[in-house]
């Protein structure tokens, strides 16, 4: 199993996020870099982490593959409705579906709708989001897209703990 403490959540945290990735076209691979830093909080040190990744389909159903720096195969998630699981070197855990996945692993809830849309570059339409001159905030988090067409996104929500997720994505094929 997988604990909460120093690589091992950051892992399965930086899976979980990189499963929210939706292609695009929707259901179409998608890869690239994706990096998540949490701050210090409740007694938890920092955690950040950087992975290569390679994702198909969307949040409804799909596949998540991170690598380490050599090539190996260090987590996969797969997700269908009303399920998910995580694999790595610790074994398999299953669960509800992505949003029990988060909360189990990080002890707090990630807006994974959300993160979808934000990685396609736009607001997610389940809440209400307001304009910036990078991009735009919602649900608490700042989404800056002012380099987006060379692939990037970065999300950031201030309220702790802090969470920062940059994301270069490779460009389609």
């Amino acid at each position: 199993m997988i604990g909460c403490g120093g690589r091992g959540c950051a892992l399965a945290m930086c899976a979980l996020l990189a499963a929210c990735a939706t292609p695009q076209p929707q259901g179409t691979d998608l890869s690239g870099r994706l990096s998540v830093r949490i701050e210090a909080h409740a007694g938890m040190p920092v955690q950040s982490i950087s992975t290569q990744f390679e994702l198909r389909g969307n949040a409804v159903a799909g596949d998540l593959r991170l690598t380490t720096p050599i090539g190996s195969t260090a987590a996969q998630a797969s997700w269908r409705p009303g399920s998910a699981e995580l694999i790595s070197a610790d074994g398999a855990r299953k669960f509800a579906g992505l949003d029990a996945l988060a909360q189990d692993l990080l002890g707090q809830p990630l807006p994974l709708a959300a993160l979808i849309d934000w990685l396609r570059g736009q607001p997610w339409p389940g809440a209400p989001n307001t304009a910036s001159a990078s991009g735009f905030e919602q649900l608490g988090w700042r989404i800056d897209l002012s380099r987006f067409a060379q692939g990037w996104v970065l999300a950031a929500r201030d309220l702790a703990p802090s969470v920062l997720v940059r994301a270069r994505l490779d460009p389609p094929e």
